[in-house]
């Protein structure tokens, strides 16, 4: 999502299992790039690395590179890719849709590295403020509507919201608003209704009064893939053992957050600035890890519906694959 904010979990047997964790990368020599540069947002799906960060299984992998210093957040998940694009760092977070643009673009040749989130009942809505003319989705032909950015998760799931319950989505005019900022500049009346993910659902709702219009995670979209790490095909050649590190650690971590939800919660609160009773209370995304060609081929396939995209994406050929995967 915006590109968009966080999480969703597939097991994989690393949690607790000693003899399958990380460290065994550091018998064959190390890692070709244990210094590796990020980029994230401030979005609940992220949780899952800054819970392998704070746990230091990074470290235990055999990464050594510093939180403070090599860790930069995007403002959205376009903003995110161009830093990936630039070659400013070596693995990026985003929601897929700007994956797909830059690489229908041939910006950059992107490798997806591991997933992150799908979207679960609940977690990507649009409110609207009570005085607001939009009480109902019918409602939102010719509104503004606030979104992270252009051809992301965000106005996707839009889009493809209203084409299912006949609206025409050709006439909303998009407002870009970092999420952050959405739900005070909602309350200023600034555009009619905005797009949001957690935290900022909940926090919309207690700080500012904002209510629920639709859900965008229904019918065609439900459990729609929204948001990974992508890297470059020149990092992801060159470097495989530390994309296979990678991709142990953030499963290990997924496996973690999806088992217990209480070790995200104070993660919510430190990374994307929220109050320990929202952090509570939001409904998070589904934290995933493990990438699966068939259903995140689902987004690049609604790009192509939506004219977002001119041809089709085979998902499965820009997954990255380590060596030990097969």
């Amino acid at each position: 999502m915006a590109a968009t904010l966080f999480l969703s979990l597939t097991g994989c047997g690393l949690l607790g299992g000693d003899d399958e964790t990380p460290q065994a990368n550091n018998t064959s020599g190390g890692l070709e790039k244990p210094k590796i540069k990020i980029s994230v947002m401030t979005t609940t799906d992220v949780a899952t690395f800054w819970l392998a960060v704070k746990n230091g299984y990074f470290k235990e992998a055999g990464f050594n590179f510093d939180p403070a210093k090599d860790v930069v957040v995007a403002k959205s998940g376009g903003d995110s890719v161009n830093k990936l694009a630039a070659k400013e760092v070596d693995i990026a977070y985003s929601s897929y849709t700007p994956f797909f643009v830059a690489q229908s673009k041939k910006v950059a040749d992107i490798k997806l590295v591991s997933d992150a989130s799908s979207a679960g009942p609940n977690s990507c809505v649009v409110v609207a403020m009570p005085n607001s003319s939009v009480k109902s989705i019918k409602d939102m032909a010719g509104k503004r509507v606030a979104v992270t950015a252009r051809n992301t998760i965000s106005d996707l799931l839009v889009m493809s919201t209203l084409k299912t319950n006949g609206v025409p989505y050709d006439t909303i005019k998009w407002v870009e608003v970092p999420f952050p900022q959405t739900a005070e500049r909602l309350s200023k009346g600034e555009f009619d209704a905005a797009f949001v993910t957690e935290p900022f659902l909940t926090q919309s709702q207690k700080q500012f009064g904002a209510v629920p219009v639709f859900d965008t995670a229904v019918g065609p979209t439900s459990n729609m893939s929204t948001a990974g790490w992508g890297a470059s095909a020149d990092f992801v050649k060159n470097n495989p053992k530390t994309l296979a590190a990678w991709q142990k650690v953030m499963q290990r971590a997924t496996d973690e957050a999806k088992a217990d939800r209480s070790k995200v919660e104070p993660l919510l609160q430190e990374y994307s600035k929220i109050d320990a009773d929202t952090a509570k209370l939001a409904t998070l995304l589904t934290f995933q890890s493990a990438l699966d060609a068939t259903r995140i081929q689902r987004v690049p396939d609604l790009m192509l519906e939506f004219g977002v995209i001119k041809e089709r994406i085979d998902v499965a050929s820009m997954i990255a694959k380590a060596p030990s995967s097969g």
